[in-house]
């Protein structure tokens, strides 16, 4: 369903967001994000003049490369618009990455390594989101090369890490009823105390 119908307005600003998942020869996967920011209107700033309407402040890229447990092997990244000259320090400290884990935790680790000024805002904004896009990528395909080779799906005692996590994954609802039935209901062990 969409939007109800909007107010009578003027169109300012669009931010473009893309994200892509890529499966590589040699086993690993690339997962890559893109991000521009435009204005409808000229855009007049002291480092670059007068931009005209549709040219973009910011045009940022990721790639992460991580192994199957979606532990980051390398990053690149790229900033090839941005408002200031200093904004290109923003790619060296996307090194300190390499060696983490897309998964809990996630963006603790990208805000110990890269919040407030020790990184870009923009390139930070883009690795959040670079787990959902690496999950949405990774174990659906891996399921279809299982199911390509005859191989059977691993079981294992703990449920997917995304039921639990939204709206249609509750473990007392029907998706998860009709999709894992065996989690459905779970509850974790509480910890004695």
């Amino acid at each position: 369903m969409p939007l109800p119908a909007a107010q009578p307005r003027t169109h300012l600003h669009t931010r473009t967001v893309v994200y892509r998942g890529y499966h590589r020869e040699d086993g690993w996967w690339d997962i890559e994000a893109e991000m521009t920011d435009t204005k409808s209107y000229p855009l007049e700033r002291s480092e670059r003049g007068v931009m005209p309407p549709g040219t973009p402040i910011h045009g940022m890229s990721i790639r992460v490369t991580v192994d199957d447990t979606l532990t980051i092997r390398e990053i690149a990244s790229s900033s090839d618009h941005t408002p200031f000259n200093e904004c290109q320090q923003g790619k060296e400290p996307m090194q300190r990455m390499v060696g983490a884990t897309m998964g809990p935790g996630w963006r603790q680790a990208i805000e110990r390594a890269l919040g407030g000024i020790r990184g870009c805002t923009h390139l930070r904004e883009l690795l959040f989101n670079m787990a959902t896009a690496a999950y949405q990528t990774i174990p659906s395909y891996q399921h279809r090369l299982r199911r390509q080779a005859g191989l059977p799906e691993p079981e294992s005692d703990k449920p997917p890490y995304h039921l639990g996590k939204c709206i249609a994954w509750d473990f007392d609802g029907p998706v998860v009823q009709r999709h894992y039935p065996r989690f459905a209901g779970w509850q974790p062990l509480k910890r004695a105390k």
